[in-house]
């Protein structure tokens, strides 16, 4: 082995061994819930709990029934160190849809069934709207004129998703597009499977229930693939994300009038690449976790700000959630077989129920009314001017899109509407161009870091695919040594305090 890799694999396994040899008590760290140190993937222990889990998934990898359940056991307790007690609401999710499911599909009088749906569209909903919409919700406090204390606000973990994905499997079983599962272990394997709990991609059930009981096989490609995912995913996250978030986003967001209105409009660009690493770098995560363990999940995101109209960013951004909003939401409205107008209005109520879904407050109300009123002018747009745009057109529509979601993302990100309108009017009124040199040299890591983030982002879809071949053909040593090397960045970038993702609290 080359000295070098030799001084990173020491490098990573002295740390593992002088972090428990400092602390006697590190098994409570395995034991205990700690709300402020959740359970991530960009942790080191997540990797060593991980790596004690595969090795006992690959022992089971013949005995489905013992792996579902080992899996099902470790999700729980995956969720239980990211939410604490609140592992049990999966538990209630797991019995009543799977219960609810069965007796929908021997019922044929079709008013029963819809009562049936109606009773699991109450508890998941219900879940939903106990935990968002109470007395303590950002929108309960702006609409009655009461403070808002965000420490009294608590929201389980990926309830949005984990709700979300039960709801399809109910509501797919009553139009008869799907059959009721007979296995419960099954049912709850889907469930509660912890590499797309917390936070995506929402997986529908007629795709991952059959691949449940499959035979566990895992190709050259599929785990180099994942090794590629779980690499760019870490270095998305824990270094792009992360960095500029803690050393300048969080910063401006906080206090805008403290920074010239050039800062501020930085800060934008920085949050927009910053929600797109974090957000994405989990769904690559995700996906890769669950490819070594022999899941196949689709793509949750695909270059969005490459974009030429806002209908195609919702093409490419969080594809899981715009799909489900379309399938189970805009399609049962009337979508856009009743009249222009009405596919308008479809399209509104589509986006304001997906900004609420985000969040209990009117700033998510008005970010998602923006892109429904943007939805619907570009339809009304492409009526009124038919046919390929020129190449003019196009990177005008790039522009235009990019910053419109920008612009969005301001409401989206800033702790309340005053904060809105303090980054806008500085942005407007205090931009100071002239200070653009020194913003260079003071800001110059920054830059740098989002630099490289917007440059990999904007490569074509060739570029990553040669990579990800690339990395495919590396020998598994490689492959090792490229994990390490990313951790050892990771190590060098990353703050005193691990950061969670910004899609734990949806």
């Amino acid at each position: 082995m080359p000295d070098f890799l030799l001084a990173v694999f020491q490098f990573d396994f002295n740390k593992i061994i002088e972090e428990i040899l400092r602390d006697p008590l590190f098994i409570n760290k395995v034991g205990q819930f700690e709300t402020k140190n959740p359970l991530l993937f960009s942790s080191g222990l997540f990797l060593f709990l991980f790596l004690g889990f595969f090795g006992i998934y690959l022992l089971l990898r013949r005995k489905d029934g013992l792996r579902l359940t080992w899996v099902t056991f470790f999700s729980l307790y995956f969720y239980y160190k990211c939410a604490g007690i609140f592992w049990l609401l999966h538990v209630v999710i797991v019995v009543v849809d799977f219960t609810l499911a069965l007796i929908m599909e021997q019922t044929r009088d079709r008013a029963s069934r819809l009562a049936l749906l109606v009773v699991s569209l109450a508890v998941n909903l219900g879940m939903l709207v106990y935990f968002k919409f109470n007395v303590y919700s950002e929108l309960w406090c702006e609409l009655t004129g009461s403070a808002f204390d965000l420490k009294k606000v608590f929201l389980p973990a990926g309830i949005s998703f984990f709700t979300f994905q039960s709801l399809s499997y109910t509501i797919d079983v009553y139009r008869g597009h799907l059959k009721a599962e007979r296995n419960m272990l099954d049912y709850a394997f889907f469930v509660t499977f912890f590499p797309q709990m917390l936070a995506g991609p929402i997986i529908r059930a007629a795709d991952f229930l059959p691949q449940i009981r499959r035979p566990l096989f895992v190709s050259r490609e599929d785990f180099g693939r994942a090794i590629f995912l779980i690499t760019t995913g870490l270095f998305k996250k824990a270094v792009i994300s992360d960095y500029i978030s803690i050393n300048f986003v969080d910063r401006v967001f906080s206090t805008p009038t403290q920074y010239t209105g050039l800062e501020n409009l930085f800060g934008v660009y920085g949050y927009a690449l910053q929600i797109y690493c974090d957000f994405s770098g989990y769904s690559d995560m995700a996906i890769g976790l669950a490819l070594l363990l022999g899941f196949h999940f689709p793509i949750n995101f695909d270059s969005p700000y490459q974009s030429l109209s806002v209908t195609e960013f919702w093409r490419r951004w969080h594809i899981s959630l715009s799909t489900w909003l379309r399938d189970y939401l805009y399609i049962p409205l009337g979508g856009n077989q009743k009249g222009k107008l009405r596919t308008y209005v479809n399209l509104m109520l589509t986006m304001l129920l997906g900004g609420l879904w985000h969040g209990a407050a009117l700033r998510f109300i008005i970010w998602g009314g923006l892109h429904g009123l943007a939805l619907a002018v570009e339809r009304a747009w492409k009526g009124w001017f038919p046919g390929t745009p020129g190449l003019a057109r196009r990177i005008l529509g790039g522009l235009l899109t990019f910053h419109f979601v920008c612009f969005c993302w301001i409401f989206f990100r800033a702790p309340g509407l005053p904060k809105v309108w303090e980054m806008l009017t500085q942005i407007a009124t205090d931009f100071h161009p002239e200070v653009f040199p020194e913003f260079l040299t003071g800001y110059a890591p920054i830059l740098f870091w989002m630099g490289v983030g917007y440059l990999l982002h904007l490569l074509p879809k060739s570029a990553e695919q040669q990579a990800q071949s690339w990395v495919v053909r590396l020998p598994l040593f490689f492959k090792a040594s490229l994990i390490l090397l990313v951790a050892m960045l990771v190590m060098q970038v990353k703050s005193s305090e691990i950061q969670p993702f910004i899609y734990f609290q949806f």
